[in-house]
């Protein structure tokens, strides 16, 4: 995540905040103990064709090529009984989580055949996509869509050389998910996860790092569960129940406990504009485009 102050963009990292220095878009990075880099800036809303072209096109003018697409934006969507759910709300939901997914494919992969030189598209799933119960109705279906996606494009990419995996991430620390009350948090992660360490935004981007580096040259349209135990487990619970175990959506049991429902503005999926009424909340999208590292190409040719 980042966030911008000014004329300089704070970038929270694993090893560390990470500061680039710039404005309109135009980014250098500042940090002790490590080299320099530049990036570049561009908002973005996922669910708009137009705007997910011109982030790929951006990349590619910037740093003369496409290594990698990681399509990880997210929300929670449409939350409650079946028989309550607008279809405006589920149509928002997909909007984001599979639609997005769509529209990255789509040109991150015009971009990569064009080169002739491969690459790697990331997607991020989720447990919830991999059976019933996992999580809301909206959410789960569209993550479900999200793996055979990744899957059938992997399959009509691979004669380029580009690879199309997914991650399924369990209970991650995020806002999305704990909403500022970590305890509470933490209790539901010791009820549904066997692992004692609690899931953090790291150990996706580590998966993230493998299936974008050269150790994972030879997998393409699979999977990978980062879940510290819960798809073992087998843990389910009946989402329809609107005080039910939240896990990663507890933002949404706190805010119905409180009486607020919520919806995201039709049109406006991947925005962050929020209207209150029914069970759906959007964030803000916005995507930071940075060169590939030296020697980090994901198909074992050169980095832009």
């Amino acid at each position: 995540p980042g966030r911008v102050h000014g004329d300089h963009l704070t970038v929270r990292r694993p090893d560390g905040p990470t500061r680039w220095q710039g404005r309109g878009g135009h980014w250098r990075r500042k940090r002790y103990g490590a080299r320099n880099g530049t990036a570049r800036f561009v908002r973005c809303d996922v669910a708009i064709d137009a705007d997910v072209a011109s982030a790929v096109a951006l990349a590619v003018e910037a740093f003369g090529r496409l290594d990698i697409m990681f399509n990880n934006a997210g929300i929670g969507g449409a939350f409650g009984p079946i028989t309550e759910i607008e279809s405006d709300d589920w149509d928002a939901t997909f909007a984001v989580l599979v639609r997005g997914v769509f529209l990255g494919t789509k040109h991150a992969a015009r971009a990569l055949i064009a080169q002739r030189e491969g690459g790697v598209i990331i997607n991020t799933a989720s447990v919830a996509g991999q059976g019933g119960g996992g999580g809301p109705q909206a959410y789960s279906a569209a993550k479900a869509g999200v793996i055979n996606l990744t899957e059938t494009t992997a399959i009509e990419l691979a004669p380029h050389a580009i690879r199309v995996n997914a991650i399924c991430p369990g209970i991650i620390f995020t806002p999305l998910m704990h909403q500022g009350d970590e305890a509470d948090a933490e209790r539901v992660m010791t009820e549904l996860q066997p692992y004692p360490k609690r899931g953090e935004g790291a150990d996706i981007a580590g998966a993230a790092m493998w299936l974008a580096g050269p150790e994972s040259a030879f997998v393409t349209g699979t999977s990978i569960t980062v879940d510290g135990g819960i798809s073992a487990a087998g843990t389910r619970h009946d989402w329809s129940e609107a005080d039910g175990p939240p896990a990663r959506l507890i933002r949404w049991r706190s805010a119905l406990r409180r009486g607020h429902h919520h919806r995201i503005r039709r049109g406006q999926a991947g925005t962050g504009e929020v209207v209150r009424r029914r069970t759906c909340i959007d964030l803000r999208q916005q995507a930071v485009v940075t060169p590939c590292p030296s020697g980090g190409s994901p198909t074992g040719r050169r980095a832009g």
